[in-house]
């Protein structure tokens, strides 16, 4: 840290005392004690859906540490009104998307001067008078949350089924609009998963997702238009709670796909979108450790799987008359290390992403098997694909960005290899790109693992261990820490500091087999890799022992938060964003949304003793040592059914027991879920907390930006 403790004052303030009642839990002859199981709410399920009903008491605790976390941070109001400043200047408020062709017409979002949500809009291709399909702000009303999760026009053009969420909880109800009169039907649905609606090729019904009262996608239901939705037929319903259902449309837009999937198996079925009343059609039985999922062409579906150890994919073909796996004939062969990550099919072209040593790809191939590749030369950077609406095109759409260059989309011309430049993201405020470099070193994880370690700093920023430096991670569920652009970190790199991107095992960035590496028995070697990738911050001399402040949200938080148990003088702060950090707890409960189809992610602890085992070892809620800590902010979300609201504060009731130093603090929000806010300004307000924290820590609290030039 600093020379001066930045939170010295702060440690003379009186932290929230909370009643412990101990309730003694016994697995595999193993007796643990939890002070604060009684923060959860017996009624959490309510909860979700009416924030009201929480009990009185933990409500008490709850707020209590609001109160407790404003007092400690109450002098960095004018840093965080500073940063949200800064960030919001670097958000081109009147912005839009690039439109997008669909038949005779036009779709795009924009965003006006001030408004937080998007404004859906469209205009015929052949020109004429647009139209506000979905106005988010108009639409939000007095809703203290409210997210929109899909906004889905009907093939006829004629329709909209439109997702929105008003609590949090994800939780989402679809409504339908007549685009020609812009009134809603009286059809609505609830307990809709945020996908929202799956058109059928009539314009006449559609197919979604409900969840249960344990927020599990768990049926497939058909809606037809003037029916009451109590008597929706159920086209799918998943008998297994550890596999949840999703639902898309073929790009072809012939089929409609029912996917159920856990984290390591999964399952399609498939319905003709032109006779939606047909029993669906299974492609190929589950088979434990076997993924696949399909896409359509001609008279064959495409398939991306794992299949016969195919660890980072392939690609097989089926006839669409008999899709079982017997049938299945390799398209595009395995490439260990070099994953598929998705594609998308059109009428002459297979168009896919591929990642390799943490780097990503787009390759584009004939159905003849010729192929060639759009890749650029930075150190680090990102890609994404957008697939459009059409079918029958040459061209298809992609996004690049790196940690320095603001995100370019390209329109990309497969018969003819040319790519055209649509759009640079704008930042207002300016932002110079030759001010930045973009590094990539390698960090030694154990068993000789080489761990990519993507940096961004500003080219005066010394690297002699004098600079502090953020370091993010993730490392679960295969996915990957993509390097991207944020306007929001540059309050950080242009005060000084180095961002850090630790691709650690857990996540897929060199790879599926890198996952598998990080998950189950080999969970410690995530953890292992963070820590290994901040020393190598420290010996690399981007920053030194202390100074490195450690971020990471949901199963990052739990990457953070498992790491600084291991090592606590490493860091010079924590931040856990929506912490999964009871684990051990949370994984024993097959009752709670999630558990039943993270076993394949952790492992089964109830069944299991190894297993059992594997997580108590690194469980941050029971691991914390009984040492010094650095200061850590968690945040939490009242109405979040993915990391419930007791589990950051569960540990940071138990960090103030266990360990000493801090201060440890909690910013619970009181009318939000997972991802928090989903207006876009607020977001930057929440944003601005985490950052203002790290600075704190690093006693940086009055250090001014660089200027760019505007």
């Amino acid at each position: 840290m600093s020379e001066r403790d930045p939170f010295a004052e702060a440690r003379t303030i009186e932290a929230p005392a909370v009643e412990k009642r101990p309730v003694e839990t016994t697995q595999h002859g193993i007796t643990r004690v939890d002070n604060y199981a009684w923060l959860r709410d017996g009624e959490w399920q309510e909860v979700l859906r009416d924030p009201s009903t929480l009990e009185p008491d933990i409500r008490k605790v709850l707020e209590a540490e609001n109160d407790y976390y404003a007092a400690v941070t109450g002098d960095l109001e004018p840093l965080r009104k500073k940063l949200f400043k800064e960030m919001r200047g670097r958000i081109k408020e009147d912005d839009s998307t690039i439109p997008a062709k669909d038949g005779d017409w036009l779709y795009w979002k924009k965003f006006r001067d001030g408004g937080e949500y998007p404004v859906f809009m469209r205009k015929p291709v052949a020109g004429g008078k647009e139209q506000t399909l979905y106005d988010g702000d108009a639409e939000r009303g007095e809703s203290a949350f409210f997210s929109i999760g899909s906004v889905e026009h009907s093939p006829d053009h004629k329709l909209a089924a439109i997702a929105t969420d008003r609590l949090g909880s994800e939780y989402y109800s679809i409504a339908v609009r007549n685009l020609e009169t812009g009134e809603d039907l009286p059809d609505r649905i609830e307990s809709a998963d945020g996908g929202g609606a799956v058109w059928t090729a009539g314009s006449d019904a559609f197919f979604y997702v409900e969840r249960d009262d344990n927020q599990r996608p768990k049926r497939v239901k058909l809606h037809k238009l003037g029916d009451d939705p109590a008597t929706d037929a159920v086209i799918y319903e998943e008998p297994d709670d550890a596999m949840f259902l999703a639902i898309d449309k073929s790009q072809s837009g012939d089929y409609v796909f029912i996917t159920s999937a856990s984290q390591v198996t999964s399952e399609v079925r498939f319905v003709k979108a032109d006779a939606p009343d047909a029993a669906p059609q299974l492609i190929a039985p589950r088979d434990n450790g076997v993924e696949y999922y399909a896409e359509h062409h001609g008279d064959e579906f495409f398939i991306m799987t794992n299949a016969d150890d195919a660890v980072d994919f392939k690609i097989v073909t089926a006839p669409v008359a008999s899709p079982g796996r017997a049938n299945w004939k390799d398209w595009l062969a395995h490439k260990a290390g070099s994953q598929i990550v998705t594609f998308t099919l059109y009428k002459d072209y297979l168009v896919r992403l591929e990642r390799e040593n943490a780097l990503p790809r787009i390759v584009i191939s004939t159905y003849d098997g010729a192929s060639h590749t759009v890749s650029f030369g930075e150190a680090a950077y990102a890609l994404g694909m957008e697939a459009g609406y059409e079918y029958d095109t040459d061209v298809f759409r992609f996004t690049y960005e790196s940690p320095s260059t603001p995100e370019q989309t390209y329109d990309y011309n497969m018969a003819s290899d040319k790519r055209t430049l649509l759009k640079t993201q704008e930042v207002p405020s300016g932002h110079d790109p030759s001010l930045y470099v973009v590094e990539r070193i390698e960090a030694d994880g154990e068993g000789g693992a080489k761990v990519p370690v993507t940096i961004l700093r500003l080219k005066t920023t010394p690297k002699d261990g004098s600079a502090p430096a953020l370091l993010y991670g993730y490392g679960s569920y295969g996915i990957a820490s993509a390097a991207d652009f944020s306007t929001n970190i540059l309050s950080l790199v242009d005060r000084g500091a180095v961002f850090a991107i630790a691709h650690v095992r857990g996540g897929a960035d060199k790879g599926r087999g890198w996952y598998l590496d990080g998950k189950l028995a080999k969970k410690m070697n995530t953890f292992t890799d963070f820590n290994a990738s901040a020393q190598a911050l420290i010996d690399n001399g981007y920053a030194s022992k202390g100074r490195v402040v450690s971020y990471g949200g949901s199963a990052g938080g739990l990457l953070v938060a498992a790491s600084v148990n291991l090592e606590p003088d490493l860091y010079g702060g924590v931040i856990a964003a929506v912490p999964f950090i009871d684990v051990i707890n949370t994984i024993s409960d097959a009752d709670l949304p999630l558990t039943p189809p993270e076993w394949e992610e952790w492992g089964n602890p109830i069944k299991s003793a190894e297993e059992y085992g594997w997580i108590a070892e690194y469980s941050p809620y029971e691991n914390i040592q009984h040492t010094d800590y650095p200061p850590i902010m968690a945040t939490g979300g009242l109405t979040d059914y993915r990391v419930t609201y007791w589990e950051p504060a569960k540990w940071i009731a138990r960090l103030r027991d266990d360990a000493s130093g801090g201060p440890f603090v909690l910013r619970m929000n009181m009318g939000a879920g997972h991802g928090g806010s989903a207006a876009r300004f607020e977001r930057l307000d929440e944003r601005a907390h985490l950052y203002a924290f790290a600075l704190k820590v690093w006693g940086l609290e009055t250090a001014e930006p660089v200027k760019h030039g505007k």
